[in-house]
């Protein structure tokens, strides 16, 4: 059992069903979002941002079908203590607010996700309003989601390319008027860790303090750096992670929370947090995920790619053979995936080949015979990316005739 004494508990908002969704390309049904939000659930998520309700129809209907059949939740959520919070995005509009909270109201603890932009840039080109007018907008806002329910969350839309004593300001009078969970939110993914961590920092020291308040990272991956940005928050003093599960969202998308998760599990001490997601729950998720949104994901995915653990390396493969350690940082049975690191290629030796035949059946190979089979097998994989079973049992069945010994057991 992980030691948690002394550690911060790092909690995880998903939101797939909603900035995941906003992928070209990507659009879940109401069913799709209500078995996504079973899962997190179960999984052990603080928080789940189903929708943005003002959008569509169908997404205050998905938030209202989530928010009563999943906002009461218990099922796996034991040492957690309650149900998943379940959220929704809103401008700061009273409009916006009114409906979600008509999709809300069901769940037994629900949050409205506020957010405006601040930087100089979206306030001039996209809002054409002033930072004054920004500041009145967000408060008015805060208010209204108050009068509703004490959980409300708001993050600064481009907060990463906002004037920092604006940002300073505009949290601080989020604070202030009750506002508990902030989010940063490097909207554009334009920053580097260093940068990330010295403006989290420079927030939480310069804004007023409330042990109540809940700092959180919302990392994009423009530059492919949105875990690292992720984790940089974390070490700044953020405790809330916004992320999406397979790392889908907008353009090329959000912090895979699959990935920080196993960062922060693998390397809690050093960051000195500790978190309450089942991870062996991670491939069952992901899978989920890709089989609902349709998504195209990539062969090197970290922990979920097809290739994460597999090994073609002869090299490779004679040391995972002695001790699965040498070559599997990540124990693929702890994220709910099976080891699959026995793939021949060109690249595989002997060994390889002598294990994987014995587990076809073929058994007792004197090391000569070995050697003729090994040589044939290279010249089957130089024609192929990988040789399958098949092939193996073809060389087997062209092999020179075999002794009483060499015949497949059944």
């Amino acid at each position: 059992m992980t030691n948690t004494a002394g550690k911060r508990l790092i909690k995880f908002n998903d939101t797939t069903a909603r900035d995941g969704e906003q992928a070209p390309g990507i659009s879940f049904s109401v069913e799709d979002k209500v078995a996504l939000a079973h899962k997190l659930s179960r999984m052990g998520f603080d928080g789940m941002e189903v929708s943005f309700p003002a959008s569509s129809p169908q997404a205050f209907e998905a938030c209202k079908r989530v928010a009563m059949e999943v906002g009461h939740s218990m099922e796996g959520r034991e040492h957690i203590g309650r149900p998943m919070v379940i959220s929704a995005l809103c401008r700061t509009l009273d409009s916006d607010i009114e409906l979600a909270y008509e999709a809300l109201k069901y769940a037994k603890h629900f949050r409205f996700d506020l957010f405006i932009a601040t930087s100089d840039l979206h306030l001039e080109h996209k809002l054409g309003i002033s930072r004054e007018e920004c500041l009145n907008r967000l408060r008015m806002g805060i208010r209204k989601a108050r009068s509703y329910t004490p959980i409300v969350g708001f993050g600064a839309e481009d907060s990463s390319r906002t004037d920092l004593d604006f940002l300073v300001e505009v949290y601080s009078m989020a604070i202030e008027e009750g506002c508990h969970v902030l989010f940063f939110a490097d909207t554009v993914g334009a920053c580097t860790p260093e940068q990330i961590y010295d403006i989290m920092k420079h927030l939480i020291d310069n804004t007023p303090y409330d042990p109540e308040t809940i700092w959180g990272i919302h990392a994009h991956n423009d530059l492919g750096l949105a875990v690292a940005n992720t984790l940089a928050a974390i070490r700044a003093g953020a405790t809330y992670v916004d992320g999406t599960m397979v790392g889908i969202g907008e353009r090329t998308g959000n912090a895979p929370t699959e990935e920080v998760a196993m960062c922060l599990t693998m390397h809690g001490d050093h960051y000195n947090v500790y978190h309450q997601l089942d991870i062996s729950m991670i491939t069952e998720v992901c899978e989920l995920v890709i089989e609902s949104s349709g998504f195209q994901m990539a062969w090197n995915k970290p922990l979920i790619g097809r290739n994460a653990f597999r090994h073609t390396s002869g090299v490779h493969q004679r040391g995972l053979l002695k001790n699965r350690a040498t070559y599997e940082f990540v124990h693929p049975e702890d994220i709910g995936r099976t080891s699959d690191f026995l793939i021949l290629s060109k690249h595989s030796g002997r060994r390889a080949l002598q294990m994987r035949l014995e587990q076809l059946g073929f058994r007792d190979l004197s090391e000569e015979q070995l050697q003729v089979l090994f040589q044939a097998f290279k010249t089957v994989a130089d024609t192929k990316i990988e040789v399958s079973d098949q092939d193996l049992k073809q060389l087997m069945c062209d092999r020179p005739k075999p002794a009483e010994s060499l015949v497949a057991s059944t």
